[in-house]
């Protein structure tokens, strides 16, 4: 059964957190995996639980999943939703994906016609647990998907009413890119006696994605990232801002000068989030302007940047951020616009991927406008952002950057 369901979902050769997972889950063990995203967490933990699932024989019950996945945000459950469904292809098994931020209508006729496999963001589950639309009596395996980045956004409390209701005799299966103090904790009180299998990788960054620090003041940062977006080497892009009133306002700035961007962050309804996302799938939008939700579980091909409008509060997520880019074998870049105040940032982001980012020199006009140097990218005359500090100087040519001559379209003309 597993060959076919592995020569169904067209892989093969398993990654090697698949290598190691999968033969374990089918034992029945606990499992902490650490591995980053894109590294194949999904088959990992799906086909494996799919399959004992399958093993069991059980039918779909109403309101009563088999197999439970917590996920931390609406688009890595809709994602682990449509990887499951694909996996199950031809099984007669029933996944069930739910979520806030539209209305639960849907989800709960879906429920109501029975279901095997459960994914869920939390609050939207303990929502329909207490409307007696869900019961997790019948939980036998249950998954924690971006453990880290789960109670990063503070759902530690919602994770502790959650297991309350479930089996005592249960599969528990935990997979994060980091482990934190507050993440062994939850392994310690989740999870019976499980193998821990660890493929982070040794260096944080990826090889093959070019990475670059500006030194701009803050007021000059727009500037500045509209010259970067006129690189003719950029064909697709996300944006990445501190907060989801600067999200809006990025995007905004960038509609008005012609550049065609959406935003994304957790105030948007999901309607509007999923708007969003098809409109820079399709290429309708060629920049994504998001929060830190747009750092995991999102996987995009084809963006050729990204671009740090703000540092992240933690260096952590910079190497999130920075893997949107480079995915499946490509090359990448990754741009970081770092006002005075966020040097400290910058600096605890050079210890953590032990690299010194090379700086892109930038200058600006008395009027000012932005101006570059390079007009086709990053290519000569680089400095190190400790010889930048060093010199104060981050000064080059004054040769003006072109528009993109096709990208000029408003959001109404798109």
């Amino acid at each position: 059964m597993l060959a076919e369901t592995l020569a169904r979902a067209n892989f093969e050769m398993p990654t090697q957190i698949q290598r190691q997972a999968i033969p374990l889950v089918l034992k029945g063990r606990d499992v902490v995996g650490i591995a980053q995203t894109g590294t194949g967490k999904t088959a990992a933990f799906g086909l494996p639980v799919l399959m004992q699932i399958l093993d069991a024989g059980k039918p779909a019950q109403s309101g009563k999943p088999a197999a439970l996945v917590l996920a931390p945000t609406r688009e890595l459950a809709a994602q682990i939703h449509s990887e499951l469904t694909r996996f199950a292809e031809n099984t007669g098994l029933k996944q069930v994906c739910i979520f806030g931020g539209v209305k639960q209508g849907r989800q709960v006729r879906s429920l109501q016609q029975g279901l095997h496999v459960l994914i869920a963001t939390p609050g939207r589950l303990l929502d329909l647990m207490e409307q007696g639309h869900v019961s997790l009596d019948c939980v036998r395996h249950l998954v924690l998907d971006e453990a880290d980045r789960l109670l990063d956004l503070g759902f530690a409390r919602d994770i502790k009413r959650i297991t309350r209701k479930l089996p005592g005799r249960r599969q528990t299966l935990l997979f994060s890119a980091t482990m934190p103090a507050s993440v062994a904790a939850l392994v310690k009180s989740l999870l019976y006696k499980p193998h821990r299998i660890d493929v982070s990788p040794k260096k944080v960054t990826v090889d093959k994605i070019d990475q670059y620090v500006s030194f701009v003041p803050a007021k000059q940062k727009q500037f500045a990232l509209r010259a970067l977006l006129g690189d003719k080497a950029v064909s697709k892009a996300i944006v990445f801002t501190r907060t989801k009133r600067e999200a809006d306002r990025v995007a905004r700035k960038l509609n008005n000068g012609g550049v065609v961007a959406e935003a994304i962050h957790g105030n948007k309804t999901q309607n509007a989030r999923t708007r969003a996302l098809n409109s820079f799938l399709s290429g309708d939008a060629w920049v994504l302007v998001a929060t830190d939700i747009a750092a995991r579980g999102i996987d995009i091909s084809g963006i050729s940047h990204v671009i740090n409008y703000n540092l992240p509060q933690d260096p952590e997520s910079y190497v999130h951020r920075i893997g949107r880019t480079g995915r499946a074998g490509a090359s990448g870049c990754a741009w970081s616009l770092v006002d005075d105040s966020e040097r400290g940032k910058l600096r605890s982001i050079e210890k953590l991927t032990r690299l010194q980012l090379e700086e892109y020199p930038v200058d600006f006009g008395a009027d000012g406008e932005f101006i570059s140097g390079e007009q086709n990218g990053p290519a000569g005359g680089k400095q190190t952002s400790q010889e930048s500090r060093a010199t104060g100087d981050s000064r080059s040519g004054r040769r003006r950057r072109r528009r993109r001559p096709n990208r000029k379209r408003s959001l109404k003309a798109a």
